[in-house]
């Protein structure tokens, strides 16, 4: 389910680059947004404070394709959510409970291309951040887009984020010293999908975040980001 088998690309460059991963991700050295079309949108912080203006205190989540090192399930943990990460590196993983033993029983490896194991209506909120860009659009369709809707709760949240524009990109990444490439996804055709499976695009409201955001990366990738509720 993956783009590519190219030794450089994803499982293996995880199974290679886990730790870096991770200390790239902990440190936001990725995770400033330029040529962005909302100017909160500043990076991953930002996404973040607006996801908790959306979510009740102490509320149930999960972030679907964690990453190396979880460092969002972590800081939500300790913020005093109760969420859960998955991810189908095994590495990524190892690599989470090696920096935040604190996390066992909160994190652990699923493939999103399969059923998730979670009741229907279990969460919410669900997070999925540069994950899809990893999968053939065939999977992201047919089972990760309603996978992940059907767990969230009716007025629930979901944050997603992905690389948009059409076809395959590959890259230079100098954080790794390696070539990497990704899977493109059209922003209006993955909201199209999102609205069959009974979801809402949250607009912005005043100067909050909302309504289908992009922004590029220091790698030079566009992404596509937006928040939904279910109906």
């Amino acid at each position: 389910a993956i783009v590519s088998n190219q030794e450089d690309f994803s499982p293996k460059f995880y199974s290679i680059y886990s730790q870096r991963y991770a200390e790239v991700a902990h440190n936001y050295l990725q995770s400033v947004y330029i040529q962005k079309s909302h100017p909160a949108l500043t990076g991953d912080e930002a996404l973040q404070s607006r996801l908790k203006e959306l979510i009740p205190p102490n509320a149930k989540g999960l972030d679907a394709g964690c990453g190396a090192g979880a460092r969002d399930v972590y800081k939500m943990v300790q913020l005093g959510y109760d969420m859960v990460g998955i991810d189908a590196i095994s590495e990524n993983i190892d690599t989470a409970l090696q920096w935040h033993p604190e996390l066992e029983n909160r994190v652990f490896v699923h493939n999103l291309c399969e059923q998730l194991p979670f009741e229907s209506n279990s969460f919410d909120f669900v997070t999925c951040n540069a994950v899809i860009q990893h999968i053939e659009p065939e999977f992201v369709y047919k089972s990760v887009l309603p996978e992940l809707t059907r767990i969230v709760k009716s007025g629930g949240i979901f944050q997603f984020m992905f690389k948009n524009g059409d076809g395959v990109q590959t890259l230079f990444d100098k954080d790794y010293n390696a070539s990497r490439t990704f899977q493109l996804y059209n922003e209006q055709t993955i909201l199209d999908s999102l609205k069959e499976l009974g979801m809402e695009l949250i607009q912005p409201q005043d100067e909050k975040l909302g309504g289908i955001m992009t922004f590029v990366d220091p790698k030079n990738s566009s992404h596509a980001v937006m928040f939904l509720t279910k109906q």
